[in-house]
């Protein structure tokens, strides 16, 4: 243990996700022998990213207005969505270049161990977005863990009661992996390769 600030800003560090005890500690370190610019560039980069970015009130994405540049962009196929958990499974998607369509950002997954149902995500939001008959197709898009199976079971139940074509995401993913750590070939063959959902 350390004495005051230093030991409060390594407790701040920690407490970020994977930033264990010893990561904390060398982060902390860091920024006490960094030049004091680069620390307070820092510092106001994540201020201003407090004040300036939040959600899209559409998809749910990141924006630093209230509509992303996907929701946008009128070159983007509105008639179908791609829907994920976590607004970051955006950038790995986009970064195929294998997608031209929309997103929706659920904000997680149905974890009932953790407490979160369907009316803790963005479920809701998605059904209105469908209200309007343009959509052609869904593809779901969260994990292939237990958490993202399950959402995507939930969800083309619900599509199901709409008629609207549901699709999942191919085999090339590894069971129990994350989105965010998938490879963009990898993800661009899964994309290719999606099935419609059979209930």
């Amino acid at each position: 243990m350390y004495e005051g600030a230093v030991q409060d800003l390594i407790d701040e560090l920690g407490a970020l996700p994977g930033i264990g005890p010893k990561s904390a500690q060398r982060i902390a370190f860091h920024l006490l022998s960094a030049d004091k610019e680069d620390v307070l560039r820092l510092a106001h980069a994540l201020q201003v990213v407090k004040e300036k970015v939040r959600f899209c009130d559409i998809c749910g994405n990141i924006a630093e207005g209230e509509i992303c540049h996907i929701c946008q962009d009128p070159r983007r196929d509105q008639t179908i969505i791609c829907v994920v958990e976590e607004a970051k499974d955006v950038e790995v998607i986009e970064r195929t270049g294998s997608y031209r369509g929309l997103y929706h950002v659920l904000g997680g997954a149905i974890d009932p161990i953790r407490g979160i149902g369907p009316d803790q995500l963005r479920i809701r939001q998605l059904m209105t977005r469908l209200s309007n008959n343009e959509v052609k197709e869904i593809i779901i898009a969260t994990d292939p863990n237990i958490e993202g199976e399950a959402t995507a079971t939930y969800l083309s139940r619900m599509l199901d009661t709409l008629s609207v074509p549901a699709s999942r995401l191919a085999l090339g993913l590894p069971v129990g992996g994350d989105l965010e750590y998938a490879d963009e070939v990898t993800l661009g063959r899964a994309f290719e390769g999606r099935r419609i959902i059979e209930n």
